[in-house]
C-alpha cells in the first residue's frame, strides 16, 4: 500500500485529493494545523519526523490573501512566501530522502495560473506561486533520476471557499462566462488529475507545471 502526504486537506480541492486517494486504497496522512504549522518549519520537520516513510507528496495547502504593492506588509508578505513556497520546499526536501533509498516517488505540487498571470491585489501570490515553478522544474531536474517524478498543477477557477472568499458571487458569474468552458472546475476534477501524476501509471511526466483552467491561458 503506497502512502501519501496531503496537506491542506480539510477542503477544498486538498479533501477531494484526499478522499479520492483512500478510496483508491492509499493511506494519505492529512495532518491538521496544529499537527504541522506550515508557518513553522521546525514543526514541519518535526511532523514528518513522525511519520513513515511515504511514497506520494501532495503540496496542496496554500493561502491567497490579496494585498496591493501598497498594502503589501513585511508579515503578509512573508506568510504568503512560507506558506505557498517555502514549506512546499521544506516538504520536498524532507521526504524525498527516504525516496531516494527505495528509488521511488511522486511528489505534486501546487502552483496557480498566476504564476504566468495576473491581476490587481495578485502580487504577493502570483510572487510565491511563480515560485513554486521554479521549485518544481529544478527539484525534477535533482530527483527525476531516482525515480522520483515532480511536477505541479496550475488550477483556474475552482469551486471552492477561497474563490468564495476572494470574488463576489458576481465576478464567480463573469468569471465562468468568460471561460472558453464556461464553468468553474469542481474540486474532484483537479483531484483526478492528480490522482494521475501521483500514481505509478505517470511514468514519464516530470518538471512541468500543467495549466488545468478551463481554457483560461488560451484567451
Amino acid at each position: 500500500m503506497h502512502k501519501a502526504l496531503v496537506t491542506g486537506a480539510s477542503r477544498g480541492i486538498g479533501k477531494a485529493i484526499k478522499d479520492l486517494f483512500e478510496k483508491n486504497g492509499v493511506y494519505v496522512y492529512a495532518p491538521t494545523r496544529e499537527e504541522m504549522n506550515l508557518l513553522d518549519n521546525e514543526s514541519i520537520k518535526k511532523y514528518v519526523s513522525s511519520i513513515d516513510n511515504i511514497d506520494i507528496l501532495i503540496n496542496c495547502a496554500g493561502v491567497n490573501n490579496l494585498a496591493s504593492l501598497s498594502e503589501m506588509t513585511d508579515e503578509s508578505l512573508q506568510e504568503m512566501i512560507q506558506v505557498n513556497l517555502i514549506a512546499q520546499a521544506q516538504l520536498i526536501k524532507l521526504v524525498s530522502e527516504a525516496m531516494k533509498t527505495r528509488k521511488y516517488g511522486r511528489i505534486v505540487n501546487f502552483s496557480s495560473i498566476w504564476c504566468d498571470f495576473s491581476k490587481e491585489r495578485r502580487v504577493m501570490y502570483s510572487m510565491a506561486k511563480a515560485g513554486v515553478k521554479g521549485l518544481t522544474t529544478a527539484s525534477a531536474v535533482e530527483l527525476s533520476k531516482y525515480n522520483i517524478l515532480v511536477n505541479a498543477l496550475a488550477p483556474g477557477f475552482v469551486n471552492t471557499e477561497m474563490t468564495s472568499q476572494n470574488n463576489t458571487q458576481e465576478e464567480i458569474e463573469k468569471l465562468a462566462q468568460a471561460l472558453p468552458i464556461k464553468r468553474l472546475a469542481e474540486p474532484v476534477e483537479i483531484a483526478e488529475f492528480v490522482w494521475f501524476l501521483a500514481s505509478e501509471k505517470n511514468s514519464f511526466i516530470t518538471g512541468q507545471t500543467i495549466f488545468i483552467d478551463g481554457g483560461f491561458s488560451c484567451v
